[in-house]
């Protein structure tokens, strides 16, 4: 038997609990800030894993078109990286933890989480437009529950990252759009 594969610190280490919502430094009351934290999770959650299915196909895609393609989801990864950043610092400031590990991940997650098998490009390319898709659907969601406790701060971050998500799309259509592929 495999040893266990959480690192378990002492409690004295702890500094705030997986799944608790404790004082935040937007003075939001905690059960309204514990209702955004567990929408923005989810979109967190969402983030992790098209961004695995981005660098999966940038690791494996072939093809006389690769190179551009390669390049298009190298950026499309480093945006999603980076506003997984904003939003997991956004989630602290709230007073929660944000999603991390593949349990809380996998607990949160928002969309099938894709195997791990390589897939033709087209096909790729379609699951990703399916994850966008849910991705923006996931964060108007969020921004729905942010602005009903009155939190503008976190619907504007995740406004400014609804963008993001549905100008990617945009570019992943018109992939799928092009008969070459």
């Amino acid at each position: 038997m495999s040893a266990p594969h959480l690192r378990r610190p002492a409690d004295e280490e702890l500094r705030r609990e997986w799944g608790t919502v404790g004082d935040n430094e937007v003075r939001l009351d905690p059960e309204a800030a514990a209702a955004v934290i567990e929408d923005v999770n989810r979109c967190l959650s969402g983030l992790y894993i098209l961004f695995n299915q981005l660098r999966k196909r940038y690791w494996t895609v072939e093809g006389a078109e690769s190179r551009q393609i390669e390049q298009r989801w190298e950026a499309q990864a480093d945006r999603l990286s980076d506003l997984t950043d904003e939003l997991a610092i956004r989630v602290h400031a709230l007073g929660g933890v944000p999603v991390n590990g593949p349990m809380g991940i996998r607990e949160h997650a928002p969309m099938r989480i894709e195997g791990g098998d390589v897939y033709a490009l087209r096909d790729g390319l379609s699951s990703d437009l399916d994850g966008y898709a849910t991705l923006a659907v996931t964060f108007r969601e969020a921004i729905e529950t942010a602005r009903e406790v009155g939190d503008e701060r976190t619907a504007e971050e995740l406004e400014e990252g609804l963008l993001t998500i549905e100008q990617d799309a945009h570019t992943v259509e018109r992939y799928l759009a092009d008969d070459s592929l």
